[in-house]
């Protein structure tokens, strides 16, 4: 089974590549990533054919996606802040790079295209649990981007019969996510203020509410769906319905840690949404045979990465 990644270099690409890499029935794995936001130290010791540059350079793809089986497409600029700043940077490289991607899939005669969107669609709609069913409400470019991922890869399901699945991923922690960039995660920025003695940043009371996916539980989801190809246009949640107040984040840190955080609050931030929480109930359905990493053993085993890190 020949395998693309594009943002392989990046945080869950990188951890998707490891985990794939340890499948009998993968037989070859290739990176597509522009280096913008990944690392080729993330793919350090694996045997990758990597291909530098843009998803938005259709003659890259179709060198890189012919004989594929399947691609898994998680290059993007991420972030909400990001995209606020730059509302045609995130369009460029999440939408119209989509659209990309899935003409070099049609060129290169159809494999199974799995794509990252975001929970972040949900936006403003109150209803908890978010199910995928809900009306969506995006409240930042971002979210708008993701939205239109999922709408392409419906799109051309329909009208060109290309096998799609679209995950909504929720809240993804773990190693290998960078603590040191402007629009670096919650978790990895809390874990290496705490350990260095530095402020820990609350945007508003801290009690908005969060559905943190450990990656590695994000790569067995991904691994399953490659290999047992689950296809499906309708998008799936990638969370399991943990719902976690940024507080109770940090007071687990701090329990993880032994260090007592130094607690700065801040405004609320535009974009940002109050409260997340998955159903997942469909990806229970698709996927029986994966179970979650739980948050505290997936929070020590961030600290540790992060604790390791120079």
């Amino acid at each position: 089974m020949q395998i693309v990644i594009t943002g392989g270099a990046g945080f869950i690409g990188g951890n998707l590549v490891q985990a794939l890499a340890e499948q009998p029935h993968v037989t070859r794995l290739r990176v597509v990533d522009n280096l913008s936001t990944g690392d080729k130290a993330n793919l350090a010791g694996l045997d990758v054919d990597f291909f530098e540059g843009d998803v938005q350079d259709a003659a890259l793809l179709d060198q890189a996606f012919h004989g594929a089986d399947a691609v898994v497409h998680l290059a993007a600029l991420p972030s909400v802040p990001r995209s606020l700043q730059d509302p045609l940077a995130s369009h460029h490289a999440n939408a119209t790079g989509t659209l990309q991607v899935l003409e070099a899939a049609r060129r290169a005669g159809g494999p199974h295209v799995i794509a990252a969107s975001s929970s972040s669609v949900y936006g403003s709609n109150p209803h908890l649990p978010k199910h995928e069913g809900l009306a969506t409400a995006p409240m930042s470019p971002y979210a708008v981007t993701k939205l239109t991922t999922e709408a392409y890869l419906s799109a051309y399901h329909h009208s060109f019969d290309l096998p799609v699945l679209p995950f909504r991923f929720f809240n993804v922690y773990g190693p290998g996510q960078r603590a040191d960039h402007p629009y670096a995660a919650v978790i990895p920025k809390w874990i290496s203020a705490t350990l260095a003695g530095e402020p820990v940043t609350i945007h508003g009371d801290g009690t908005q509410t969060r559905d943190f996916t450990y990656v590695g539980t994000v790569c067995r989801v991904l691994t399953d769906a490659l290999l047992h190809r689950v296809v499906d246009p309708r998008p799936v949640n990638l969370a399991f319905g943990t719902r976690l107040s940024l507080l109770d984040l940090l007071a687990a840190i701090e329990s993880t840690t032994e260090v007592r955080a130094l607690k700065e609050h801040t405004g609320p931030r535009i974009g940002d949404v109050s409260h997340s929480q998955a159903d997942g109930a469909r990806l229970r359905v698709l996927f029986p045979r994966v179970q979650p990493v739980a948050m505290s053993e997936g929070i020590a085993e961030t600290v540790t990465w992060l604790g390791t890190r120079p």
